[in-house]
């Protein structure tokens, strides 16, 4: 079984791959075989699936596929005269991926046309293999590994793809891939290994002429869970995804993760533990935004614990929530291979209302940056067991900007470092935090303007508490000291308002670890 580690480290690995490769051959569609396709008939067939036995993908491929290392795969390319739409001038072109190395399950894919959906048949003839492999003898269809859209009039890069389990993952006006987000999440950041649904078939709705965006079904299947997806995507600066998820279990499930979205944070400026590397900040997101029921907004910036985290943040009917790049400055990271300084942020607009549950954010030790560490997702109070349907509904934005409101002044920045005052005998051996705020009304404020830190911690002794215009920037800065034994973590939260008592600031949310416990950070 593929583990996450061998599926995530893969799908880091092919981030560039994606946006360099040239585009699918063309892969017509056979007529004779059409059938009336619509997302009711797509449901019917979720629900159908998951009141039978679940029954495992097949890996019965060619030995010349399951042969290919990573230097074979990577040299075939496919062949860009022959990408879906291509020969009907459409704004959009289909491309899609050879099954091996990692990708060893077969995924179906049609064309839905005028209500009918005509199946795309693999050939070899779509794909140039290259001398590392050579034309294979054999040349039965062995089907795809996943798919990806590119968008006119440049379609040298595409804009969003689906490879792998239930991941996909879309750009933004940089055009640089980063996080990915997933299908469907469960039983993750449990004691035991967390299941991997995966998408199973795929239809592309062929787009009109004049589309501005491309729909896209699909059919889930995991040991517990059967589903039926549709995405409604509009490419863009902002690319955005409009999710409907209709599920079916065939077991109970304990933790079901909704929207999840999976990210990278090695070390950062606020966690440098392991940082030994000529980059100053090595992640793909970092920070979890949250705006809760009630109308505040949280942020909790990430950190590469050498321990298994797992937050949950409770809620009632969130607004939404998603996994940030906020800090877009090249020089804090210095990698023009990367780009990490260009990399999209995600964020989960949920549609309707979502009830009692909490976002959960899942920390998961790694020590470079090829594994994937960071899982965050909705996870609903009410139970799901076989025998229920639930529908959510959601919006993904993928791109570089926020959805941060203008009257709230957001984080820039968290730093962590030795308490007292440098010099001082007998230091003591707290710990200094400095935050920085940036927008909202904090832009407009005086810098003799009374500002007051609201922090508090769930143990331990505070001091120093203090927030001034930070010169030179726009930016206010909070800083304080925490001094706390044990190794027990400590909860922190911080915000700045004003002398009415309102929230100038999002509240800033961490879980330090004192030094010398295991999982410090």
């Amino acid at each position: 079984m593929l583990t996450r580690r061998e599926l995530l480290q893969t799908l880091l690995a092919l981030a560039g791959t994606w946006a360099a490769l040239p585009s699918t051959s063309r892969a017509v569609p056979t007529g004779t075989s059409a059938v009336p396709f619509s997302y009711d008939w797509l449901r019917s067939e979720a629900r159908r699936l998951a009141g039978k036995p679940y029954v495992a993908p097949s890996e019965n491929l060619p030995a010349w596929v399951k042969e290919l290392d990573w230097d074979a795969y990577q040299s075939i390319r496919f062949d860009p005269q022959h990408a879906l739409w291509r020969a009907e001038g459409l704004p959009f072109q289909a491309q899609f991926f050879h099954l091996g190395l990692y990708f060893k399950h077969a995924v179906q894919i049609h064309e839905v046309v005028d209500g009918l959906a005509y199946p795309i048949r693999y050939s070899a003839e779509l794909f140039d293999y290259g001398e590392r492999v050579g034309r294979p003898e054999r040349l039965e269809d062995i089907g795809f590994a996943g798919f990806r859209v590119h968008v006119g009039p440049d379609f040298e890069r595409d804009m969003f793809s689906f490879l792998g389990a239930s991941y996909f993952r879309a750009v933004g006006g940089t055009k640089q891939y980063g996080l990915s987000a997933r299908g469907l999440a469960i039983d993750t950041g449990l004691a035991r290994p967390e299941e991997f649904p995966e998408f199973r078939r795929f239809w592309l709705e062929r787009p009109a002429p004049e589309s501005t965006g491309v729909t896209v079904y699909a059919l889930l299947d995991s040991p517990s869970v059967a589903g039926a997806y549709r995405f409604r995507i509009t490419p863009g600066e902002m690319t955005l995804m409009d999710v409907d998820a209709e599920l079916y279990p065939r077991r109970t499930v304990e933790r079901l993760g909704i929207a999840p979205l999976t990210s990278m944070y090695q070390y950062g400026e606020n966690d440098r533990r392991v940082s030994d590397d000529f980059r100053g900040e090595i992640h793909d997101s970092d920070g979890l935004s949250i705006n809760t029921g009630s109308g505040e907004w949280i942020w909790r910036p990430l950190v590469n614990s050498p321990v298994l985290r797992v937050n949950s943040f409770l809620d009632r009917s969130p607004r939404g929530f998603g996994l940030l790049q906020r800090d877009r400055h090249f020089d804090h990271y210095l990698d023009d291979g990367a780009w990490y300084d260009r990399r999209p942020s995600v964020w989960v607009e949920p549609v309707g209302d979502w009830g009692d549950g909490a976002v959960q954010l899942v920390e998961i030790p790694t020590a470079d940056e090829t594994f994937d560490n960071i899982v965050a997702f909705w996870n609903p109070n009410q139970g799901f067991v076989p025998g229920q349907e639930r529908r959510f509904s959601y919006r993904l934005h993928w791109g570089s900007r926020t959805p941060m409101p203008d009257p709230v002044a957001a984080v820039i920045s968290t730093r962590i470092g030795a308490g007292g005052i440098v010099g001082q005998k007998n230091r003591p051996p707290s710990r200094k935090f400095v935050i920085d705020f940036e927008g909202g009304r904090l832009d407009g404020l005086a810098a003799k303007a009374s500002v007051t830190p609201v922090i508090t911690a769930s143990r331990g002794q505070l001091s120093d508490q203090a927030a001034r215009p930070l010169i030179g920037t726009k930016a206010w800065r909070c800083s304080f000291d925490l001094l706390s034994e044990g190794d027990e973590p400590v909860d922190l939260r911080c915000y700045l308002r004003d002398d009415e008592g309102g929230a100038l600031t999002e509240t800033w949310l961490y879980q330090w670890t004192p030094a010398g416990a295991r999982g410090a950070c």
